[in-house]
């Protein structure tokens, strides 16, 4: 296995480690999650290795999601506020 390989499946997990985690924090399908995620930024800087930031924890890369591309979870955020009420 090469070098190549390797990235291609650590990426993949980091990914979907990062997806479940969005659809967790946000009370959202995986199918939304999904959605907000290949949508984002983010995953366009990890699926070109930008930044080193397909190295980091997905939890933070999932804030960082959360933070910088709010616009992505607008109805989602009405969502899980009526949820915690």
């Amino acid at each position: 296995m090469n070098g190549d390989t390797l990235e291609k499946i650590y990426q993949e997990g980091l990914e979907e480690r990062l997806i479940s985690y969005l659809a967790e924090k946000n009370c959202i399908s995986l199918e939304k999650a999904m959605d907000i995620y290949y949508h984002s930024n983010i995953a366009k800087q990890i699926y070109a290795g930008a930044y080193g930031v397909q190295y980091l924890d997905y939890k933070v890369l999932a804030q960082m999601l959360m933070n910088t591309e709010p616009e992505l979870f607008k109805d989602v955020c009405a969502v899980t506020k009526l949820r915690e009420h």
